[in-house]
């Protein structure tokens, strides 16, 4: 019996992974689909999409081509040094000036999956300190946002860290971004990058 548990287990932890209605954004090979801004380093090593501060150590980002409007987003995330850095989406950009929200990925008790306005208001809603534990330091890190309407919901390896409904949010309009933060010293890896449409 214990062994038929283990089976079903694994074949549901299969089938989540390509969840009916989720498509892949991230091909493993190429930056097919996405636009760089900024002298930041963007590239695929390993199948996994690798954001690297460069020599001019400043903001980067990479943005898909599409706008997405109401989603549910997953993906991976690794931070090998300095993880400063987040997921932009209903977002738009002039040069490396991002406007738009951003669904923070921090290092330990900086905040991750907390909602942050760029160049506007700033904090939005950050977690409860107590669900700062559930990120995991130098670890793949499994993210979901999910951006419907008004409301913004994130979850951290399984956890929800915020739910939050705003006005503004809900009349943004833009693509999604990864972002790389300024001052060097930061890489992070990305995979598994999905995403499902909603109406």
């Amino acid at each position: 019996m214990k062994y038929l548990l283990i089976v079903y287990s694994l074949f549901f932890l299969s089938a989540g992974s390509s969840a009916p209605g989720f498509k892949k954004i991230f091909n493993g090979k190429d930056l097919t689909g996405w636009r760089i801004h900024g002298t930041e380093k963007w590239y695929v090593e390993n199948r996994e999409l690798v954001c690297e501060s460069g020599p001019d150590k400043q903001y980067g980002y990479l943005s898909t081509n599409k706008f997405y409007k109401n989603f549910i987003l997953t993906l991976k995330f690794k931070q090998e040094a300095n993880g400063n850095s987040g997921v932009f989406f209903r977002s738009t950009i002039d040069g490396v000036k991002i406007s738009g929200w951003q669904a923070e990925v921090a290092p330990l008790n900086q905040h991750t999956g907390g909602i942050y306005e760029s160049y506007g208001r700033g904090w939005l809603i950050q977690p409860n300190p107590l669900h700062e534990k559930y990120l995991k330091e130098v670890q793949w890190n499994d993210y979901k946002i999910e951006v419907n309407g008004d409301e913004v919901t994130t979850w951290l390896n399984g956890h929800m860290m915020v739910n939050l409904k705003d006005e503004k949010i809900g009349q943004g309009e833009g693509f999604i971004a990864l972002q790389i933060h300024d001052g060097g010293g930061i890489k992070v890896r990305w995979k598994n990058i999905r995403i499902k449409e909603l109406k």
